[in-house]
């Protein structure tokens, strides 16, 4: 091998082990409050609103403020630099991808999950597909 071949592949190498060390720590994966708060890194939490508690939007500080529980059961205040997500109220579903600050999770971003809204159209497909199967046109004898 050539000496710019062997420098070349040490590059590389360097060069990914860069990425893994600096991104291997940013990313985290699916976690539950409390394993979001033991770990301290970024993480996603799966969960639903608790609409019992109160849910407000500052205005003045641009902060949503919900309370969430995950699905260990934990519950825990979300804080949200954005307004309310829309059909937030309508969610079967909300993951929030954030850090553990205190006892409150620092939301970065909000993903709402609505599944009813597709299932609704997966019916309507179902049914227009069912209906063209048996108004099939009549042969002509």
């Amino acid at each position: 091998m050539k000496w710019k071949s062997i420098t070349g592949l040490i590059a590389m190498a360097g060069f990914a082990g860069l990425l893994l060390f600096n991104f291997g720590s940013q990313v985290g994966g699916y976690m539950d409050f409390e394993q979001a708060a033991r770990t301290g890194s970024q993480a996603h939490v799966v969960g639903n609103w608790v609409e019992d508690r109160p849910t407000r939007y500052d205005r003045a500080q641009n902060v949503f403020i919900f309370h969430m529980r995950d699905e260990a059961g934990n519950v825990r205040k979300v804080r949200y630099p954005n307004p309310k997500p829309a059909n937030f109220e309508q969610a079967e579903q909300v993951v929030v991808e954030g850090r553990m600050e205190g006892d409150a999770f620092a939301a970065d971003n909000i993903l709402v999950k609505c599944p009813s809204k597709y299932n609704e159209q997966k019916g309507l497909k179902q049914k227009a597909s069912a209906s063209a199967r048996t108004s099939s046109p009549q042969q002509s004898q």
